[in-house]
């Protein structure tokens, strides 16, 4: 798979998270080659050695040091399950981590990045996270909230919906664009 597109998957601290393995065999059957993304926070929720083994790739979470070998250049990037604090953060520009630095950037390169959030309908009602999908939109970045696509749980709840996570709806979104 040389010629294979590369997809990042920047993975959040949320609930589903420990299975982003099956976004990535969805992402393998299409075509792409995965480099993993994770925000700090996450690192305590997926185990990185199975998702090396997975992607033959380190999982990254941090800025390389000076020398050491890069990723391939990301021709997507899938930011699922995408938290509350990383959706609010990336629509104010805020690039405290690497994943969000990563996530940053691509955007104002205009390289293909979807969201697919994992939250609870407390947090989906607030105005602010209101605002950054709407803002995040607004730049193209398309949010996949609401019927069709992610539909937030009732707070407490979402252990209970890990397993209808809609990970393909992310590479559905990126194929249609």
């Amino acid at each position: 798979m040389s010629d294979a597109k590369t997809l990042y998957v920047i993975v959040c601290a949320a609930g589903p998270a420990g299975d982003v393995g099956v976004l990535i065999d969805h992402a393998h059957e299409r075509g792409w080659t995965v480099q993993v993304i994770a925000t700090p926070a996450a690192l305590t929720f997926i185990d990185p050695e199975a998702l090396e083994k997975q992607t033959g790739r380190p999982v990254r979470s941090h800025h390389r040091k000076a020398g050491s070998p890069r990723s391939p250049k990301a021709d997507a990037i899938i930011i699922a399950p995408a938290s509350f604090n990383t959706v609010n953060k990336l629509a104010n520009g805020i690039a405290d981590t690497y994943a969000l630095d990563v996530a940053n950037e691509a955007i104002g390169l205009g390289i293909p990045v979807v969201i697919l959030p994992f939250v609870n309908s407390a947090y989906a009602n607030r105005i602010p996270f209101q605002h950054s999908v709407k803002s995040l939109r607004e730049e193209g970045v398309p949010v996949l909230i609401g019927p069709g696509a992610f539909e937030p749980h009732e707070a407490g709840s979402g252990a209970g919906t890990h397993a209808t996570f809609p990970w393909t709806r992310a590479l559905e979104s990126l194929a249609s664009r």
